[in-house]
């Protein structure tokens, strides 16, 4: 569903793993912080995907959330093991609570909503489940440009995307498709063919626009990983080589999420991590390619 605490695991956002969360790479300072926010984020989505209670008793949980969260707008102080950090983080740095309200809305929508029409639908979910925290993230380190807080949507967005493409038969054995539906009536794929896990020439074709599409969203945000300076841009440009190397073995296994899910090995997280200490700028200067990493191969 929405990021992920590492980029060597890009398994379900189990939830959030794209972020390095209070990794040791990010100041200490802002590790409790982001600690606190993670355990919002993880406590509130679990209470969306895991477990067998039935979606009213999924919603109510998230409205309690939702409830001690306006309670924390109001000026409260919780004495509560998720949101007396989550309080104290917000009022020590200064954040909003609209990116708090657009995860539980995010969260709320996986409890009713299980099929996305079109692409439009798929990106306003992402608007709401991933790019909060990348923001948060910035603010967080007291990144408020609005520059880069674009193109933290576009990262985060991807890494959605990304997740997604990763997890379609997880995703489906929980009865949910997050793939435009539009899409995939043209390029020929039903959801019995997810179900079987068929992987035939039409839905080859149909990865293969699926993971362009992610990539060229990747590339557009990833400007960020070197106009961030410090340990920060150390820990975006982790992130978006994380990204890239997934949708890499996306490709090469011709979408094959069935028998071959991507994972990232130890030999990937000692050339991201090279990636992300000395990052490649392309020719000039420019700040345009992937994190720095133009020539890596993980582009194509």
């Amino acid at each position: 569903m929405t990021m992920q605490t590492s980029p060597g695991h890009l398994v379900k956002p189990g939830h959030y793993e794209n972020f390095p969360v209070a990794s040791l790479i990010l100041p200490r300072r802002l590790r409790r912080p982001v600690r606190a926010i993670y355990a919002f984020a993880r406590a509130a989505d679990d209470i969306a995907d895991e477990g067998e209670a039935p979606a009213e008793q999924r919603l109510a949980d998230l409205q309690s959330f939702r409830s001690k969260l306006r309670a924390l707008e109001c000026g409260e102080v919780l004495d509560d093991p998720i949101f007396g950090p989550l309080g104290t983080a917000i009022r020590g740095h200064d954040l909003p609570f609209q990116p708090f309200h657009d995860l539980l809305d995010a969260f709320s929508q996986d409890c009713t909503k299980t099929r996305y029409g079109h692409f439009g639908e798929v990106m306003d979910y992402c608007r709401k489940s991933a790019n909060p925290i990348g923001r948060l993230l910035l603010m967080l380190y007291g990144d408020r440009d609005a520059r880069h807080q674009a193109w933290a949507d576009g990262v985060c967005s991807a890494l959605q995307l990304i997740n997604f493409l990763q997890d379609v038969a997880i995703d489906q054995g929980k009865g949910r498709i997050y793939l435009p539906q539009d899409e995939m009536a043209k390029f020929g794929v039903s959801e019995r063919q997810i179900a079987e896990g068929r992987v035939d020439g039409l839905w080859q074709q149909f990865m293969k626009t699926q993971i362009e599409r992610a990539r060229r969203m990747l590339k557009a945000g990833a400007p960020l990983g070197l106009a961030l300076k410090g340990r920060i841009g150390v820990e975006m440009r982790l992130i978006i080589l994380g990204g890239e190397r997934i949708l890499y073995k996306l490709g090469e296994s011709r979408g094959d999420v069935f028998n071959q899910r991507p994972v990232l090995t130890l030999t990937d997280w000692l050339a991201m991590l090279r990636g992300a200490l000395w990052p490649k700028r392309r020719k000039g200067g420019g700040d345009g390619c992937s994190s720095g990493s133009c020539n890596s191969g993980c582009g194509r």
